[in-house]
């Protein structure tokens, strides 16, 4: 891996986006990098910590690409690539936490947005900057209000304002604001020993039920989840909590 540094850990994968001479901004390569990351995902794999290195999380589309492409359906590739990305990270059965520090900008942003977890310095920047430069946060909008609403989307994209953490928790961006690295690391070990007392088939199954709420007409959701509920409760791991449960011990998966 050229642009991300990837370290397992006790069925957490740690991806550390490793550009810091551009603030980790989001070049081809990074997205390619990313999306084969996620390609070869197994069950091991319980969580995702994505982080930035040198103090930063990612300042957004990496201007250099745009502009080494050489027509408009390239632009339009590049562009949709992010937007695909963006869409994989959402669905990973894993649970998604993202570390925010520094510039939280553009692409950033909506790497941000599409995370289960966001936790973040109170001295992060966000924004949506695009306007700002004559371009569209194009593949970013979508995310955006999924994640905060119509109305605070509006007034972020176009006015390409910036906030910081705390703002960033008053909107709904992100979960947890800290003061300094040591509260944010704290943190993140605390939400990972949450993550990890839970079933990891039942919080994958759990994380596509509340994505389909956004979409799925009431009925259908409803008749899939009940179907998901009566192979959770017979299934192995449904099994093994209410056995545990009625033993007063942990689940395997929580040991």
């Amino acid at each position: 891996m050229n642009t991300l540094l990837l370290e397992p850990h006790n069925g957490v994968l740690h991806i550390t986006l490793n550009r810091p001479q551009s603030r980790n901004a989001m070049s081809l390569e990074m997205v390619n990098e990313l999306r084969a990351v996620l390609g070869q995902l197994d069950s091991q794999v319980r969580a995702l910590v994505i982080s930035g290195a040198a103090g930063h999380f990612c300042a957004g589309a990496d201007v250099k690409d745009m502009l080494s492409a050489g027509d408009k359906a390239q632009l339009q590739a590049l562009n949709r690539a992010f937007g695909t990305l963006l869409q994989e990270v959402e669905a990973v059965p894993q649970v998604v936490i993202v570390v925010l520090q520094g510039a939280v900008l553009g692409g950033g942003f909506g790497l941000a947005c599409v995370s289960d977890i966001a936790l973040a310095d109170h001295q992060a920047q966000f924004g949506l900057p695009e306007t700002s430069l004559g371009l569209l946060p194009a593949q970013i909008a979508p995310f955006v209000v999924k994640r905060i609403g119509l109305t605070h989307a509006r007034r972020l994209a176009l006015t390409a304002a910036r906030f910081d953490g705390v703002e960033a928790e008053r909107l709904g961006v992100v979960h947890f604001v800290e003061r300094d690295p040591q509260a944010l690391a704290e943190r993140l070990d605390e939400v990972l020993g949450q993550v990890l007392r839970c079933a990891p088939g039942a919080n994958g199954r759990t994380k596509a039920l509340l994505l389909a709420s956004v979409e799925q007409p009431m009925d259908a959701l409803l008749d899939q989840a009940a179907a998901w509920f009566a192979e959770a409760v017979t299934g192995e791991e449904g099994v093994e909590g209410t056995q545990a449960f009625v033993q007063k011990r942990k689940p395997r998966w929580a040991q």
